[in-house]
């Protein structure tokens, strides 16, 4: 469990921040990626001074209380409710690297044109408003849509489609479009500076996601093997997708296509990877790098709004999917790592699908869509009252690196 921690960690820094920062201008290489070890410092923090405890302790159905508190309580002893056969400390550090990934995934939305500053205090409300509620709603003890401990919708998200994907997903969208396009966008070409730095942070995110998915089975398990099986099945299946409809489309398959594809197929067999056959995740991979494809090529292109590192397209649509598919394909529902509230073993499940299920996973993504929506508007609003949100257009065009940090990732003269 502690390594698969790390491997999560890994997906952030140097996985997203390497992905990201390849896919931007050389004058924002710096700011792109300081976005990303930003959240690894700060969510740290905020998860152990209250985040921890407002996901996964006892509360009411949309929010824990704060019994947890500055890790009170939170020691080498197992917590019985979550996670029996390991420490208590185990749990909530693993759990603490889905937080920091969450924010750092919007932050491809709003590449090259977001303040540090304004960046920072988004990110921290947004936790409050979206992260700990969803998550608790999702995993927490009575949370609402928590299909183990007393949820009243059950949902299951097996390592975070919703919790992760969906939130921040639609998160970036609105923040791209609440904070306009970059200069000279979509007119200006803005190619990406360095496809090799981007296609090493994918790869590191495929081996991380290992730890993301195969992890949350909580224990070296069958169910742990099963969801790693999955995890790599819809990885290959996506990038395969994505290649084919680049090659019908424009007649060559794409590096960044392919790793895009992948990434695609990782985030949506997410929701489902701990509850599905291999070949279902190899048609979750298929039709996510299909489906993901369509909305990042076409549906992008066509309103042109300026989702600068489709997070949207991949993560958001890709979650939505995910959480849709996870209802059509799950052949099981069991984690034996968790217990009921009354002791027993959350041994919930069914054989070849069920369609009641959809509709629960549907009511569950459209009430993380919401939460995501309204609480990234808000977020923003409170932001912008104290500090300006966007670069000006001479520190836009000047960037980042030398702007907000004083530093050149690149020197722009060579």
């Amino acid at each position: 469990m502690l390594t698969s921690a790390a491997l999560v960690l890994m997906m952030t820094g140097p996985g997203l921040a390497l992905f990201y920062c390849g896919l931007v201008r050389k004058k924002n290489v710096l700011g792109t990626m300081m976005q990303s070890f930003a959240m690894m410092a700060v969510v740290t923090l905020i998860w152990a001074i209250c985040g921890y405890s407002l996901v996964f302790a006892p509360g009411n159905p949309v929010i824990g209380d704060l019994r947890y508190a500055f890790l009170h309580g939170v020691d080498g002893a197992p917590n019985a409710v979550y996670a029996p056969t390991i420490p208590h400390t185990t749990f909530m550090i693993y759990q603490l690297m889905f937080a920091i990934i969450t924010p750092a995934l919007i932050t491809g939305a709003f590449a090259e044109r977001l303040r540090f500053s304004a960046m920072l205090m988004f990110s921290t409300i947004w936790l409050f408003l979206v992260y700990f509620p969803v998550a608790h709603m999702v995993w927490g003890t009575g949370g609402f849509l928590n299909a183990y401990l007393g949820g009243r919708i059950p949902v299951f998200d097996f390592a975070g489609g919703t919790v992760v994907h969906i939130t921040s997903g639609f998160s970036a969208l609105c923040t791209a479009i609440y904070l306009g396009k970059r200069l000279g966008y979509p007119h200006e070409k803005m190619t990406p500076h360095s496809l090799v730095l981007s296609f090493i942070g994918a790869c590191l995110l495929w081996v991380g996601w290992f730890g993301f998915n195969a992890g949350s089975a909580l224990a070296a398990s069958s169910l742990a093997s099963s969801a790693f099986v999955a995890t790599h099945m819809a990885s290959a299946a996506g990038a395969v997708a994505w290649m084919a409809a680049e090659k019908i489309r424009n007649g060559k398959a794409s590096a960044l296509g392919a790793i895009s594809g992948s990434v695609a197929g990782l985030a949506t067999v997410t929701q489902g990877s701990g509850f599905v056959q291999p070949f279902s995740a190899v048609a979750i991979g298929l039709i996510a790098g299909a489906v993901c494809y369509f909305m990042v090529a076409m549906v992008k292109e066509r309103f042109r709004y300026d989702d600068t590192l489709d997070a949207f397209g991949v993560h958001g649509v890709g979650g939505f999917v995910g959480c849709l598919l996870t209802g059509v394909f799950a052949t099981k529902v069991i984690n034996p790592a968790l217990k009921l509230a009354n002791g027993a073993p959350a041994a919930l499940g069914w054989v070849d699908g069920n369609p009641a299920q959809v509709g629960n996973q549907f009511i569950g993504a459209l009430i993380g869509i919401a939460f995501a929506v309204v609480g990234t508007l808000i977020a923003l609003k409170i932001t912008a009252l104290f500090t300006p949100l966007r670069l000006t257009k001479y520190e836009e065009s000047t960037g980042m690196d030398l702007i907000l940090h004083g530093e050149e990732g690149y020197n722009l003269e060579t």
